[in-house]
């Protein structure tokens, strides 16, 4: 349901939260920034706005009323709605940052955050959600069992189907795009979230893990991580 606009129609966000003074920062600043702001307080709000008006991104508060954050993402991922979801988390929260990636969320900021910084990161979001998977000269990617095929939009280990987010298969395609290179942190931030005014690093190596876990888990590793330095994907660790 990723929405592609017109030239010159701005960009829809739903802010969910349920703070009416982070509500009104937001709306302000991101008018400001050129968005169309639709705001929810719970997941009834949520939901209705979704159906009436869809929207091209989403800033979506990890503690709510009743449903809370990871609760209404899982709810929209079950119904096809998979524009990009920037979380607010609470300050240092490790365990809600990790969460909320695995569950599917595209990026987070932590409260207190700048209001600029969450307008460029929605900007990033939107930039990536629509350049589509990085162009590579094959439509498909092979690192040992490890298959990629780009025109089927799939991802396998030894036949086994691997379900990713489309974040980590964009990661994926990246790092099987330059497999045997080692990718700097904030190279893989540049490629895979586009983000030139210095992201978090933290959020590559959540998706690393996370991609590591499903691709890795009970077989010979692929994704190893070059201490200091970055990740690279090949069939053997080096030195």
């Amino acid at each position: 349901m990723n929405a592609v606009n017109a030239p010159g129609t701005a960009d829809r966000v739903l802010v969910i939260d349920d703070d009416p003074g982070i509500r009104r920062l937001l709306i302000s600043a991101l008018e400001f920034a050129g968005f169309d702001v639709d705001v929810a307080c719970d997941l009834s709000e949520a939901l209705a706005q979704v159906a009436h008006q869809p929207p091209d991104v989403i800033v979506l508060d990890v503690m709510l009323p009743g449903a809370d954050g990871f609760e209404i993402l899982q709810l929209l991922r079950a119904r096809a709605i998979d524009v990009p979801v920037l979380f607010l988390t609470a300050r240092d929260s490790v365990e809600d940052r990790v969460r909320g990636l695995h569950l599917g969320g595209d990026d987070y900021v932590t409260k207190p955050f700048s209001v600029v910084e969450v307008g460029a990161r929605l900007q990033a979001l939107l930039r990536r959600a629509r350049s589509g998977a990085p162009v590579a000269e094959e439509t498909r990617l092979r690192c040992g069992d490890l298959k990629l095929d780009d025109l089927a939009h799939e991802v396998r280990r030894a036949d086994r189907l691997i379900e990713l987010s489309p974040t980590e298969y964009r990661l994926l395609h990246y790092l099987m795009s330059h497999q045997g290179q080692v990718l700097s942190r904030a190279q893989i931030l540049e490629a895979v979230w586009q983000y030139d005014f210095g992201g978090d690093s933290v959020v590559v190596e959540r998706f690393v893990s996370n991609l590591r876990r499903k691709i890795d888990h009970g077989r010979t590793p692929l994704l190893h991580t070059v201490r200091g330095v970055g990740y690279v994907l090949r069939e053997q660790s080096g030195t």
